[in-house]
């Protein structure tokens, strides 16, 4: 692990659900991918779910060596059938889950952010 790695590990530790939603708006997101088109689905007991991960490491420390493809956050968001949320990092230090409620909170938030700045003239 490089230190830039350990860095940003550190800061993305240390933000909020939302900041680190909006950092991860257009992050690509590895997964694991199946024969037919689709995600694999992990029934769980909190619902179903999908392991996203950060990096292609993260995927293979998880799935061993496997097909895998990637698209980023917002349209792994659009992509995922209804109630079926994303596990980010599932293995790493602060693993989340990203779902539809959670993704439109962050783009709220940020489009506030954005105009709170334009009204200062930012």
């Amino acid at each position: 692990m490089s230190l830039r790695d350990l860095v940003r590990q550190e800061a993305a530790a240390h933000m909020t659900p939302v900041e680190r939603l909006a950092q991860l708006r257009s992050a690509r997101l590895y997964f694991r991918r199946p024969e037919q088109p689709g995600f694999f689905v992990s029934e769980t007991v909190e619902g179903p779910v999908v392991a996203v991960f950060t990096s292609w490491e993260g995927l293979a420390l998880f799935a061993g060596v496997c097909d895998w493809a990637s698209t980023t956050a917002e349209d792994l968001m659009e992509q995922l059938p209804e109630g079926v949320r994303a596990l980010v990092d599932p293995l790493g230090p602060h693993p989340f889950v990203l779902d539809a409620v959670m993704a439109d909170a962050s783009a709220d938030a940020a489009g506030a952010a954005h105009e709170t700045a334009e009204t200062r003239g930012e």
